[in-house]
C-alpha cells in the first residue's frame, strides 16, 4: 500500500467533500470491455488515501475516539483507514497492508481499525489464531490500533474514512455493503473483488448510488511488463498488443 502498490479505478462516482457527505448521515472479470462503465485509472495506494484526505482539511481540535486506546488516531489531512480482513501475520495480504501503514510508509493513511471476523471469532483458537491475537495485542500497545470482529462495531468516523477490504473473495460483496453503511467514503478493494462479473457490476452500482469511490488493487510487478510492452509497441508502426490471462477458471459467462 505504498508506491509499490497500484490500483485500478472502477469508474465509480467520486464522493462529495467530507463535510457535505457527513452531514447527511480471468481477463473478462475486470476488463473494461467485459464490464460496461468500468474505466481503468491507475494511481498508487498513496494517492488513493491522499485523494480522500485532501477533501477534508479541518482546523477543528482533535477529538478523542470513542474507543479509549486510540492515541494515534488519524489527524487532520489523513484518512482514517479500516482494514477489513487482515489475515494471518506474515501470510495474509491484509496483514502486509497493515504493516506498511503502521510503519508510516503511507503518510496520508492512519490505520485506526482492523476488522478480523475469523481470528477474533471462531478461528481465535485454531491455526494462526494465537499468533494473530499476540500481534493484535502488540499492535494495540504500540500504535493504538483498535481490533474489532465486525464492521458493525465501528464507531462514527472522526476523519474521512477509507476501508481496505482484503477478505475472502466470496465475502467481498457483503463487506462492501457493510463498509458503505459504516460511512466509508473510499474503498480499496483487493482483486478480484467478487466471484462473478455480475456481482462486481452490482457492487459498482451500489457504491455509485452512495457516492463512494472504489479502487481495485493489482501488483506493480505485472504493471512493469505491461508498461515496457506498450513502450516497445509505440516504436513499431502499426503494432497491436493483445493481453491473454492464464488461470484455473472455466471460461464461462459468470467467470
Amino acid at each position: 500500500c505504498t508506491q509499490r502498490r497500484e490500483t485500478q479505478y472502477l469508474d465509480l462516482a467520486r464522493s462529495s467533500t467530507w463535510h457535505k457527505s457527513h452531514k447527511t448521515s480471468k481477463e473478462k472479470s475486470i476488463s473494461p470491455q467485459s464490464t460496461p462503465g468500468f474505466r481503468p485509472f491507475s494511481v498508487t495506494m498513496f494517492s488513493a488515501f491522499s485523494h480522500l484526505s485532501r477533501h477534508h482539511q479541518s482546523s477543528a481540535p482533535r477529538v478523542a475516539s470513542a474507543i479509549g486506546r486510540r492515541f494515534f488516531a488519524a489527524k487532520a489531512g489523513q484518512s482514517e483507514v479500516v482494514l477489513v480482513g487482515c489475515g494471518a501475520p506474515n501470510r495474509g495480504m491484509g496483514w502486509y497492508h497493515a504493516v506498511q501503514m503502521l510503519e508510516g510508509r503511507c503518510p496520508s493513511a492512519s490505520l485506526d481499525y482492523v476488522v478480523e471476523p475469523w481470528f477474533l471469532g471462531a478461528g481465535s483458537t485454531g491455526p494462526g489464531g494465537p499468533e494473530f491475537g499476540q500481534w493484535a495485542k502488540e499492535t494495540t500497545s504500540a500504535h493504538g490500533t483498535s481490533f474489532l470482529s465486525s464492521v458493525a462495531d465501528l464507531p462514527a468516523p472522526k476523519e474521512p474514512r477509507c476501508a481496505l477490504i482484503s477478505g475472502r473473495t466470496a465475502d467481498n460483496p457483503r463487506l462492501l455493503t457493510e463498509c458503505i453503511a459504516a460511512d466509508c467514503k473510499t474503498i480499496y478493494l483487493e482483486k478480484p473483488g467478487a466471484p462473478t462479473v455480475k456481482e462486481l457490476q452490482q457492487m459498482k452500482e451500489e457504491a455509485e448510488k452512495a457516492g463512494v469511490a472504489v479502487l481495485m488493487g493489482y501488483n506493480k510487478n505485472v504493471c512493469k511488463y505491461v508498461r515496457k510492452t506498450r513502450e516497445f509497441a509505440e516504436t513499431v508502426p502499426g503494432s497491436h498488443v493483445t493481453f491473454v490471462s492464464n488461470n484455473a477458471y472455466e471460461n464461462t459467462p459468470e467467470s
